[in-house]
């Protein structure tokens, strides 16, 4: 994340009540207000105390609290950013995701499969030559990653975030981002399948043809077929994590004793 240097409203200093609470209230109205906006690197932790009326201890609580809910990142040596809009709005949903039977799953798969094919179709008419060669250079990281043996995650994802770029609607886009965020674990798993990256480039690749040749409907039909099948291995390897495992012959044999 690049850091850019912008000139930051100074905070207000707060009454001495709970502090840390205080603090933490303080400091989110500057990221939901968007006067602390995504790649922003926060004041240091001195002028923050000085402008809040707090002491350290109670200021690094609360940007820990930040932290916690992903509104913040802190980086060792390089200070603290605040984080993009659909890193901390996924976390609640994460969490409540996380904590069930995965009965949201199948939604959540659902709503991405109509988001991403609305994003190609979009992008297939909207994008510009450089975003296009974008989605190009993911496509060819993919490739390199499957001919070393390497994971395929993070080129994945760059390769669907540079379709909503193209797009040109940051609402979709941070959607898009959020849905990805809430099934990136099952996305791991079904890429651990044998075959399944090069089979996925293959889709990939469809994909980026059509958009390439700003076919909307072509776009949107191959994105579409793509998520389908994605729905379907994620499927799979819910099954099978929930499947009980045998029990061990020597644990049997002592069962039936």
């Amino acid at each position: 994340m690049a850091t850019t240097e912008r000139v930051l409203r100074a905070a207000a200093p707060l009454v001495r009540t709970t502090l840390t609470a205080s603090a933490f209230e303080q400091l989110i109205t500057y990221v939901v207000n968007g006067d602390w906006k995504a790649g922003d690197r926060i004041p240091p932790e001195r002028e923050l105390c000085q402008q809040l009326g707090i002491a350290r201890t109670s200021l690094r609580e609360a940007l820990k609290a930040m932290e916690l809910i992903g509104m913040l990142e802190s980086r060792v040596g390089d200070g603290t950013f605040v984080c993009p809009r659909s890193e901390f709005l996924s976390r609640p949903l994460l969490w409540a995701f996380t904590g069930t039977d995965r009965a949201e799953l199948k939604d959540i798969m659902e709503a991405r499969e109509f988001v991403e094919r609305d994003l190609a179709g979009l992008a297939a008419t909207r994008a510009t030559e450089a975003e296009i060669e974008k989605m190009a250079a993911s496509l060819r990281n993919m490739r390199e990653s499957i001919a070393r043996g390497e994971s395929i995650l993070e080129h994945d994802m760059a390769f669907h975030l540079a379709i909503a770029d193209g797009a040109h609607n940051q609402v979709l886009r941070n959607a898009v981002q959020l849905l990805r965020n809430l099934i990136r674990q099952w996305i791991v798993l079904k890429l651990m399948i044998p075959n399944v990256p090069a089979k996925v480039l293959k889709q990939h690749e469809k994909i980026f043809k059509a958009i390439q040749a700003r076919d909307s409907a072509g776009a949107r039909k191959a994105m579409w077929d793509h998520l389908e099948e994605t729905a379907y291995l994620v499927n799979q390897v819910v099954q099978k994590k929930s499947r009980p495992r045998p029990m061990p012959s020597s644990a049997q044999s002592a069962r039936s004793r």
